[in-house]
């Protein structure tokens, strides 16, 4: 994929229950896959989340940057920043 992006750093809320779901491996191999394509600086994203005992939560995660590329691609690394919005 030529034009993968390096990085993609995502914003959720700092009081978001799922905070650890979201440091998972597993949690941004699902996000590469269900993402899989071109990305954008602003782009919020509704998705869920595990929260534990099989049920899920309902997150925003907005697009704050992109670097290298501008696909979301099977070896991107996504990290996630915490805003008090």
């Amino acid at each position: 994929m030529a034009d993968a992006a390096e990085r993609v750093v995502l914003t959720v809320a700092a009081d978001s229950p799922v905070r650890t779901a979201l440091d998972r491996p597993s949690y941004r191999q699902y996000l590469r896959r269900s993402r899989d394509g071109p990305v954008r600086p602003g782009e919020t994203w509704a998705e869920t989340a595990p929260r534990g005992c099989g049920t899920t939560e309902p997150i925003s995660l907005r697009v704050a940057a992109v670097e290298g590329g501008t696909v979301l691609g099977p070896e991107t690394a996504i990290e996630f920043e915490y805003a008090s919005e």
